[in-house]
């Protein structure tokens, strides 16, 4: 069993497992999901598309929790922070995601308070310091940082601190990637799991899509042995004709998860539709604050209207998380959206398709 970082970057190790996939021969095209921004970070960064196969396709889906976030959840931030005595605090990777006509870090400039926090904890502690100021939370992401979200709801709930809420945007990956299963415009033939999403969830969330669609499913640790053992384990699947639901991050993931964290989400949340930037609503893919926390919920709290939004007629960032086309393939790619001048969300993170493309691919 691998311990340490050094053994999952080995390069023998690591040209061994490509010598062992190369021998799994299957002729037709093989189309392989990973659904983590984390994944589309080492895949890129290391190189692993161009060492496997021409006839495998990996195709990066919606893993990256502030590209998904639609037009709307930013322009509700953008009115938000313009209220008197508001101070929003977020996560820093959420300043630079556009809205409809502009972003956080653009009203942060123009004297809108705006922090950067590192955790929701320091969201509430801001508050705490602050008690003639209402703070905001941005609560984006996926089931790895709702339990986070949870916990300083309930903190605040418990305290009574009456100056903190958390505008929602949280977002779940099962309902998601069975969209994408149905989405008749992609073929997906093997799904890469999010490791930290199975962490928190386990990996059962993932057998009504081995078991009923026949799709392999494999959760994946992130560094490059983890990444070719998920490649090949899918392989063996397909080729076997023996499609299931596997782990291959089992020194963090297991199948049932961490079940104190499903509890705090369970009493805090409730599952809700939720509309991902690009690709539209999907049912049952996000979490919504229980009405016995109403008081802490920014959206019923200052009665937020619903933004309708469209996005940048140019930027193809839904199909590209979808997995139908490449950073590549779009007109704005490298030319007028660049790190410095995001105009799709894909191009602002660390964990965005664009962004690791822009900083890794040579296409």
């Amino acid at each position: 069993m691998l311990k340490y970082i050094d053994e999952y970057r080995d390069k023998k190790t690591a040209d061994s497992i490509i010598s062992e996939i190369k021998k799994i021969r299957i002729k037709d095209n093989i189309n392989i999901m990973e659904v983590c921004g984390g994944h589309t970070l080492s895949i890129l960064k290391y190189g692993i598309n161009t060492l496997i196969p021409e006839n495998i396709n990996l195709l990066s889906g919606p893993g990256c929790p502030v590209c998904v976030t639609p037009n709307e959840y930013i322009d509700q931030s953008i009115e938000l922070s313009g209220m008197k005595n508001v101070i929003i605090a977020t996560f820093g990777d959420m300043l630079k995601v556009p809205g409809s006509k502009s972003s956080l870090q653009k009203e942060k400039e123009n004297g809108r308070t705006v922090k950067i926090c590192l955790s929701t904890m320091d969201a509430v502690k801001t508050a705490i310091e602050n008690p003639s100021k209402e703070v905001i939370f941005l609560g984006i992401g996926f089931e790895t940082t709702a339990p986070s979200i949870a916990v300083a709801l309930k903190h605040a709930y418990n305290e009574n601190i009456k100056n903190f809420s958390v505008l929602c945007g949280l977002k779940t990956m099962p309902d998601a990637m069975l969209a994408l299963v149905k989405d008749n415009k992609i073929k997906i033939n093997g799904f890469i799991c999010p490791g930290h999403v199975t962490v928190i969830t386990g990996s059962k969330i993932y057998d009504n899509i081995a078991s009923n669609y026949k799709i392999p499913c494999v959760t994946s640790g992130f560094e490059p042995i983890d990444l070719l053992m998920t490649i090949k384990m899918i392989l063996m699947q397909l080729k076997n004709k023996n499609i299931k639901n596997e782990i291959e991050y089992k020194r963090a993931a297991d199948y049932n998860g961490n079940i104190k964290a499903q509890k705090i989400i369970n009493e805090i949340f409730n599952e809700a539709e939720s509309n991902w930037r690009g690709i539209g609503i999907i049912d049952k893919s996000g979490l919504k604050i229980k009405n016995s926390f109403a008081k802490f919920d920014a959206q019923k709290k200052f009665a937020i209207k619903v933004i309708q939004t469209n996005e940048n007629p140019l930027c193809i960032c839904g199909d590209i998380m979808r997995g139908i086309k490449k950073p590549s393939e779009c007109k704005l790619f490298k030319k007028v959206c660049t790190p410095d001048n995001p105009v799709g969300a894909c191009m602002v993170s660390a964990e965005g398709n664009c962004a690791n493309y822009f900083k890794y691919s040579q296409n």
